[in-house]
């Protein structure tokens, strides 16, 4: 029996899950036919802003992690391993191993520098042939070259924020492989960091480490770290999925030959799940992007920003003194005719930085000539019809794009527990929409860990099985007329 297993066969596992909003640590039970996910700590992630910009609190998240772990070992004192997972892109430079300066936020404005640097250099075009990723202006390769020059010259690591958070606990440096494939220095066809890319955009490749795949051990707990956690020497970290939609998309109970899917948070990530990267001009034009999955899959998907607007929006009326209940508001917008509100393109860039939602809807409107909504029941249906109508196109795109037959769409995540969002989606799709996991990060973190731990085994395809098995999904049909 392998350690940390119980009399079922199943055993603990350990998942720090980091999103672009909060942070929680899980305990797992993973088994042939058990898969059970227990929140243990919970602890919101808020950015700072500082005269030079906006930052994540990385130091104030990883005290948060590790209270969460000392939870987790004293509600579990046989976890095997523990696997982080974060949001993509952002960084932090170390020297030495100490970190230079606080990581900054992918919404920090610095990324438009960047940008102009890179493409002065190279096309976008060319960029894509190389890593097959969508045109999105926060990428690492832009965050980098807007970094001062004399900084990164400085630096001899760069690692990603899970990246980051397993050398803290185990002193090894190294980038795990989905997470390293959104950064646009990673080649598509490879899966290996493309040393003529970054000699070409001037950048020092010494500062990427080693790549790791998900399910490799990263190494043990250092041991100031497991005496501070009141963990056995045996626990150590396990490299899983650490971008979280590629945890996420683990966990999505499909078949991948005839399925989308959506995993629905701050950010809407809608695509198909292929066995290469698609790098054709129709993909290129339509803005699709090729990440890396577990098992060497590629998530050729395409960013739609989100219920990101939704929650901003709300924000502000929060802060403008309204006390909203968002079950409440959401009730209110289902009762709203969808005729009567506008459907706005989410992915227009002005929706991308905080700020009011509101006024750039009706701006959005006024330029379109359309009517505005009025009040905030029209506004957040008009957000969710905006919201479903680009799922239901991305969707339907990414099955065209990928060769894949789209006969039904999973939505998981936090949207999945928005019924109004889901319905909306499939009468818009005009095919069912199966909802949840809500948990599939975590989920996903933990079935890459549980199956590197010898607690179950078997493909993708057996994990997704054991998903389907724990945990049912809500199944939305299609709405004739609507």
């Amino acid at each position: 029996m392998s350690a940390g297993a119980g009399s079922s066969g199943a055993g603990a596992v350990a998942a720090v899950d980091l999103g672009a909003t909060s942070g929680r640590v899980i305990v797992g039970q993973v088994g042939p036919d058990t898969l059970e996910a227990t929140t243990v700590a919970r602890f919101s992630n808020d950015p700072v802003a500082t005269p030079d910009g906006m930052h994540w609190n990385l130091l104030g998240l990883y005290s948060a992690a590790l209270a969460g772990l000392r939870e987790a070992l004293r509600a579990a004192p046989d976890v095997a391993s523990i696997g982080v997972d974060s949001w993509a892109v952002d960084y932090g430079l170390l020297r030495d191993g100490r970190l230079l300066g606080t990581p900054f936020h992918y919404r920090d404005s610095r990324t438009e520098r960047g940008v102009a640097a890179v493409h002065e250099r190279m096309p976008h075009a060319e960029l894509y042939r190389r890593n097959g990723l969508q045109f999105l202006p926060f990428n690492t390769l832009y965050q980098l070259a807007a970094e001062p020059t004399d900084l990164l010259g400085f630096a001899d690591t760069a690692l990603l924020v899970p990246d980051l958070i397993g050398y803290w606990l185990t002193g090894q440096a190294r980038t795990e492989v989905t997470n390293a494939s959104t950064t646009g220095l990673l080649r598509a066809t490879t899966a290996t960091w493309d040393e003529e890319l970054m000699a070409g955009l001037g950048l020092p490749r010494g500062i990427l480490p080693t790549l790791i795949a998900p399910g490799e051990r990263l190494g043990a707990l250092l041991p100031e770290v497991a005496a501070s956690l009141g963990a056995g020497s045996r626990v150590s970290v396990t490299a899983v999925g650490s971008h979280d939609t590629a945890s996420a998309v683990v966990a999505v109970p499909m078949q991948p030959e005839s399925a989308a899917y959506i995993s629905c948070g701050t950010w809407g990530l809608v695509g198909v799940e292929v066995e290469r990267p698609v790098l054709t001009a129709e993909a290129l034009a339509a803005n699709f992007t090729n990440e890396g999955g577990v098992d060497g899959r590629v998530r050729l998907l395409h960013n739609v920003m989100g219920l990101w607007v939704l929650s901003e929006t709300v924000r502000g009326w929060e802060r403008e003194g309204h006390d909203i209940d968002l079950p409440t508001l959401l009730g209110a917008a289902a009762e709203v005719d969808p005729a009567t509100v506008p459907v706005f393109d989410v992915d227009d860039p002005r929706f991308l930085p905080p700020g009011d939602m509101p006024a750039r809807i009706a701006a959005w409107c006024a330029e379109h000539d359309v009517a505005a909504p009025r009040t905030h029941a029209e506004f957040a249906r008009s957000i969710v019809e905006s919201l479903a109508q680009a799922f239901a196109d991305t969707a339907r795109l990414a099955g065209r794009i990928g060769g894949v037959d789209v006969e039904t769409i999973h939505i998981v995540g936090g949207g999945s527990l928005n019924r109004l969002l889901c319905q909306r989606t499939a009468d818009r799709a005009g095919m069912p929409v199966l909802a949840g996991p809500v948990e599939a990060t975590a989920l996903g973190n933990l079935l890459v860990q549980g199956r590197a731990a010898g607690f179950v085994g078997g493909s993708l395809e057996s994990l997704r099985d054991l998903v389907a098995r724990t945990h049912a999904p809500t199944r939305y049909d299609p709405r004739p007329g609507e």
